[in-house]
């Protein structure tokens, strides 16, 4: 009798061990999914190439929208530094030896479709100013997380050329972070919130 309830109590380990194996809500990959580090570094890149290039578009109208004078000239030099960053994204890819394709962006598409929504669902001056500065950090946030990620992983797969790109992209997303931060506390934001006292 020992016996059988000793067979009994494996039989339920097993049972317990199929089940924690393969959770709830597992999702099944594609037959083109990533299975190595460098493979998903490869797709990674490809999908940040392709929400640069969509910025280098999406940029130009933001500064158009955009009525603040230091907040156009910010803009526009992060136009100038993204144009640079794409350049430098087609390095690393030649350092991989790598074609540089560039692969939609969901997140980025998401992140411009609300820039624009921003810039539709308000006034020209400073309530759409402090709009635009909000969905351009949202970006500047993706990209910060993204570039951190690549170069982590660059760092592990032993690409130490491509990781000094990656870094170099990623401390200048860092410094138009603070930018935008510093254009919205010295005027912006504080006008918006006079017009809309004004209002009122």
């Amino acid at each position: 009798m020992k016996t059988t309830k000793n067979t009994s109590t494996s039989d339920t380990k097993t049972k317990s061990t199929r089940t924690q194996s393969k959770p709830r809500g597992s999702v099944k990959a594609k037959s083109s999914a990533a299975e190595g580090l460098r493979e998903l570094f490869v797709e990674s890149l490809k999908d940040i190439y392709w929400a640069e290039k969509a910025l280098t578009k999406a940029l130009p109208k933001m500064a158009e929208n955009a009525t603040s004078e230091d907040l156009i000239n910010t803009i526009n030099d992060h136009l100038k530094v993204t144009e640079e960053q794409v350049s430098r994204l087609e390095q690393v890819f030649e350092l991989i030896e790598e074609k540089a394709t560039a692969k939609k962006c969901e997140a980025m598409e998401g992140l411009i479709k609300e820039g624009e929504s921003i810039m539709e669902e308000t006034q020209q001056g400073p309530v759409r100013d402090a709009g635009i500065i909000g969905a351009s950090q949202k970006i500047e946030h993706y990209e910060i997380a993204t570039y951190g990620t690549l170069a982590a992983f660059a760092e592990t797969l032993g690409e130490n050329e491509a990781l000094q790109l990656l870094q170099q992209t990623l401390n200048e997303e860092k410094e138009a972070d603070s930018l935008l931060t510093e254009v919205a506390y010295n005027n912006i934001n504080f006008e918006a919130s006079e017009e809309e006292e004004d209002e009122e």
